[in-house]
This record gives structure tokens, sequence and C-alpha cells, in this order.
């Protein structure tokens, strides 16, 4: 998952390397002697690499636009945090189909999910493919943390001899990498004009054949349903590393006080409170992102507290607790505290996979949500731990 910093807008942290960059360029864009191109080169052992095309200054690895079993089981696993952060690609220049000295050159990131998209989206064409180390950071967040920036795109360049590759001076950049190149930098450094395509891969080839136009579409991003569940995944294996501890806990707590014995307590209120820790996390990693166009609300803890409040109140009247007396009083409002709470929390992880979030937005949100949510958790347990050892 993206963190919050993910935005359209440019972050601190790339204004603060954008003021670097005109120092650091200069030696940068020197040019590069052949060893040093040779020892920038992408390696031709990677699985993806289906051979090998000769350019003026090296060999390039030769990738396809279809994707392998192998390679779509790398996103499966990739999508539920199996290897996650191990997977990358080496940066370089790569050779989509057969280009020539007058085929496009698209710039993208090095995560491979990102990688595999933009070759997949161009089926019978020939074209550049130079990868910036992000290390193994999607276009749009490595924007933002300054990893597809201006200084390793000026050093990609020509560590690939691409001034030699190609004879025309021209890169195809995503229009999500804007926040983080400055391209009258990359001009006056490398020599190459930056135009930005659309955001969507799956729209390259109409901007190609448009001549490098993109429509009012191509510049819009969405948020739909089929991208929310996709994030669903990872998020619910994060939870689930925190979140199994927290039940184990509560579930021994639960056998602890109350009217009857340890084991039968155990499985009564320690039961419960499984169910019901597992109730606020599909209430905010899963039902929050399916529903978020029909949630009131702008903020996400707001959206997430709300279907965690439904969640529990459903819950509360199945499990049908005791509210004439105090322990299930207690008890109850406990859970209609700790549920929405940690749905709300959930619910913030997705607001740096929106591109209508903001980054003074997020930050504002957390300011006031973290508190707020960290005080219910607090107050919940309080009131269940009590609802356990009073008569």
């Amino acid at each position: 998952m993206c963190q919050p910093d993910c935005n359209t807008k440019e972050s601190e942290s790339c204004k603060g390397s954008r003021e670097k960059v005109s120092i650091i360029l200069p030696v940068i864009s020197q040019q590069r002697e052949p060893c040093e191109i040779q020892a920038g080169l992408p390696g031709h052992n990677q699985p993806f690499v289906v051979g090998s095309i000769e350019t003026p200054v090296s060999t390039a690895p030769k990738v396809a636009s279809v994707l392998t079993w192998h390679d779509k089981w790398g996103t499966v696993k990739a999508r539920w945090g199996v290897g996650r952060m191990d997977y990358t690609v080496e940066p370089g220049l790569y050779a989509l189909g057969n280009p020539d000295n007058e085929s496009r050159v698209l710039v993208t990131a090095n995560y491979k999910m990102t990688f595999d998209r933009l070759r997949e989206a161009l089926p019978g064409r020939n074209a550049w493919l130079l990868v910036l180390d992000t290390k193994g950071i999607n276009v749009w967040c490595a924007a933002g943390k300054g990893t597809f920036g201006t200084e390793e795109l000026v050093r990609r360049i020509k560590m690939s001899g691409l001034e030699r590759v190609v004879a025309h001076r021209e890169l195809i950049l995503p229009q999500l990498s804007g926040p983080g190149v400055a391209a009258h930098l990359v001009k006056k450094f490398s020599g190459f004009k930056v135009k930005y395509g659309p955001i969507r891969a799956s729209d390259l080839p109409a901007y190609l054949e448009a001549g490098l136009i993109a429509t009012p579409e191509m510049r819009l991003k969405a948020f739909p349903l089929r991208e929310r569940v996709a994030l669903i995944p990872i998020e619910l294996v994060a939870a689930f590393k925190a979140a199994l501890l927290l039940m184990l806990v509560f579930f021994l707590l639960g056998g602890l006080g109350g009217p009857a014995g340890y084991m039968a307590n155990l499985m009564n209120y320690g039961g419960f409170a499984v169910i019901a820790i597992l109730t606020a996390i599909i209430s905010g990693a899963v039902l929050t992102p399916v529903l978020l166009p029909l949630i009131p609300g702008r903020a996400f803890s707001l959206k997430g507290c709300l279907v965690g409040v439904v969640a529990v109140f459903v819950l509360l009247i199945m499990r049908n607790p005791d509210l004439n007396f105090w322990p299930g009083r207690l008890e109850a409002l406990s859970w209609l505290l700790l549920v929405p709470a940690l749905a709300a929390y959930l619910a913030m992880n997705f607001t740096g996979a929106s591109t209508y979030t903001s980054l003074s937005g997020v930050k504002k949100e957390m300011r006031i949500a973290i508190p707020l949510e960290i005080a219910a958790g607090i107050a919940g347990l309080g009131l269940w731990l009590t609802s356990r050892f009073i008569a």
C-alpha cells in the first residue's frame, strides 16, 4: 500500500529534491564511457526476458507484451504481500518487440507489476522501455517520494547511452510521475524532451496513434471498484499480521471473571471478542473500499467508522447481550467504541491509493482521526476489561 504522501500534488520531499538537482545533475549528465554503460545495463537472465537486441552501445534485453504464467502468478503473490518488497526488475533500457532508432521511448518504474502493465498494454508494438530505479515502488508513489525523479531519470538516460540508441530526443512519461520530474531540467541536462502520456497504460495505444495527444478522459484518474478491490488482499494480510496477537490476547482474557468457569467464559466472551475484531477488519479493509462511493462523508476515517458502527450494531443484535445488568451494558459499549475505531484506522490506509486525496488533506485527517481512534480504543478496552470483573 502507498503511504499518504502518494498523491498528485507535489510533496515536500519532492520539492526539496528539486532544489538539489541543479547542483547534482551537471555531474550526472556528463558523457558516460562504454564500460560505465555496460555496467549499468539490466541483466539478460531475468525470467521475463525473451531475447536480446543489438544497439549502437550495448546488447539490450528484449521483452514481450504477452505475460507468462510466471508473470501473472508473481502479480497474485505481490497482491497478497508475498515478496512484495522484492518484486522488481533491474533498471535500465529494455526492447519491446524490435525497436529501432526511431522507436518511442517510454519511461516506467522498476516495480514489476508496473513494468508488466506497460508492456502488456502495447501488443504488437516496438518501443524502448527505460526503467528507473524506484526501489520497487510504483510510479505514483515513487514520484511523491522522489525516487521517480529528475536526477534518476537523467542518470538512467546517461547510463543506458540512450542518446546513441535513438535518433530523436523525446521521452514519454506516465502522467502520475509529474510531481517528481522537472521536465525543463531533464531537457537541460540530457537533451531529451519530456512528454506526459495518459494516466492509464491501457490508453497508450490510442495516445500513440493520436500523435501523442491525450484526450481529457486520459487525464482523469478514477478509483473504480476493480481497482479498490485489488488493494484489499494486501491490506488484509497487513491487518491480520497485527490482529492475530490482539485476538489471542482478547480471547485469553475473555476467560477471566464472569459468572461461569474459565473455559465457558473463554468460549463465550473470548470467542465473541475474536468475532468482533474480525468484524472490524472486514468493515475497514473490505466493506469500506467496496462501498466507498456510497458511504457518506469525505474523510476515509469517517467512512470506515460509519461502516464499523453499522457492523457492530448488527453484531450486537445477534449476540443479544443482557442490558439489564452492568456487565452486559459495558461489554456492548466497549465494542461500540472498539470496532468503529479499528475500522476507521484501517480505512485510512486507502487514502494513499486514491488521487482525490491530497497530502495536506490526509495530514489534516490524520491529526484529527488518529487521536480519536486511540482514545476510543483505550476507552473501549477499559470498559471491556471492567465488564469482565464486575458482578
